[in-house]
């Protein structure tokens, strides 16, 4: 068993020592781009372990330990690894646990002490936890993000963003029920063994998006939804009730934004506050540099759409430039300008119909979400958006009859 040592604040640090033996569990947002950062982590030294579980005892478990005025998103990813950690699964004594951090002023940088604290109200303080963050925020000895391990991850996400943006568009139309997902497992399991080469993806992403013209299809008219809001809820199938699969079962296309442009935007407002501010000079050299590099990975995923029947993403400065009129760059808590920019991206490439994913107890995304929505219909009349609230107390069947409220305005415009 690996000495547990802290450091001067009394943290548990995760040692070198803990990564040869320590199985480190993850929480789940995005199928795809998740299962590839598992596995680049596995193929760098560490032993990870997505979690996938579902059901209401998660939730409850984030109830018994998360106060109720914390957000949902909080509740659900506390709930979902205490509730690993109580099934009897993981060795305790060899078992961490890993979160992110993005530095900001909203609760993503105090899920870790949350964390924290429902370790020590189950008896589990020699758990270590470890942040995952940009912003040197904690320090690990065992845990370390290297220039080739960050190459890797961003062409994962890279990887993840053009899998579900085009099985999105072949999925409903598909002759054959299933076709896209086994192809996306193919590529999935190809992409995998083969390695995350930055050298490769351009012609990876060409090869995947002419697999996807071959699907079988059948040309139709289909209600295109777009899908915003706060990043988890808007992405995890257990934040947001199987959401995509709901309005795939109701015919709709589903059009969702990569998480490609979120990290753009993290990147993106640090450089704005050097500009407005004048603070923060190393960060902004540093934020400037990923940027730089992450619009060139988004370049090589629109080219890669060229002369394909598919729509390509759009550009994140276009994005950016679109929300001008509507609300300051400068305002980065939570999703900040970047949801708004979502909802009238979706709206000008003729996707209407939009879901805004709202989490209890996230303020600032109710602000620029549904806060939004009215200026944004003075613009566009004809903007058919719905914001649905996600919290303990909701029921699911609540919120797909307001969504089938939505999918029936928008059936009988299409018509």
């Amino acid at each position: 068993m690996a000495e547990l040592i802290y450091n001067e604040q009394g943290r548990l640090l995760f040692t070198e020592e803990m990564k040869e033996e320590y199985t480190i569990l993850v929480p789940q947002m995005l199928p795809i781009h998740f299962s590839f950062i598992v596995k680049i982590f596995n193929n760098h030294g560490y032993k990870m372990k997505l979690l996938t579980s579902t059901g209401r005892r998660i939730v409850d478990e984030g109830l018994r330990n998360v106060h109720n005025d914390t957000c949902y998103p909080a509740l659900l990813v506390i709930g979902q690894m205490i509730d690993a950690l109580k099934s009897g699964e993981y060795d305790l004594n060899k078992t961490a646990l890993m979160i992110t951090q993005t530095g900001g002023g909203c609760r993503a940088s105090n899920y870790i002490n949350l964390l924290r604290k429902a370790l020590k109200n189950n008896n589990m303080v020699h758990v270590p936890v470890i942040s995952l963050n940009l912003s040197n925020l904690e320090k690990n000895p065992g845990f370390s993000l290297t220039l080739p391990l960050l190459y890797e991850l961003v062409t994962a996400i890279c990887y993840g963003d053009l899998l579900m943006w085009t099985g999105n568009q072949v999925r409903p139309y598909e002759n054959n029920p299933g076709d896209t997902d086994r192809l996306i497992d193919k590529w999935m399991d190809r992409i995998i063994k083969t390695g995350f080469k930055f050298n490769a993806f351009s012609d990876n992403a060409s090869k995947i998006i002419k697999d996807f013209e071959n699907i079988p299809y059948t040309p139709s008219q289909k209600v295109k939804v777009g899908i915003v809001g706060e990043i988890y809820i808007k992405y995890a199938p257990l934040g947001n009730n199987e959401l995509e699969k709901f309005l795939n079962s109701e015919g709709a296309e589903v059009i969702v934004p990569g998480l490609l442009d979120f990290i753009l935007f993290m990147c993106d407002h640090h450089i704005v506050d050097t500009q407005i501010y004048h603070i923060a000079y190393k960060k902004y050299i540093g934020s400037a540099a990923l940027k730089k590099f992450l619009l060139v990975m988004q370049n090589k995923i629109i080219r890669a759409f060229d002369g394909s029947r598919f729509r390509a993403p759009a550009h994140f400065e276009e994005t950016k430039k679109n929300a001008s009129a509507y609300v300051s760059p400068a305002n980065k808590m939570g999703e900040g300008w970047l949801l708004t920019a979502e909802m009238i991206e979706l709206i000008g490439s003729g996707v209407k119909n939009i879901v805004c994913a709202q989490p209890f107890g996230c303020l600032p995304n109710h602000i620029v979400g549904k806060g939004m929505i009215r200026k944004i219909r003075t613009v566009y009349p004809d903007a058919n958006i719905v914001a649905i609230d996600y919290d303990p107390g909701a029921t699911r069947v609540n919120q797909e009859n307001r969504i089938k409220l939505m999918l029936s305005t928008a059936r009988s415009d299409l018509k």
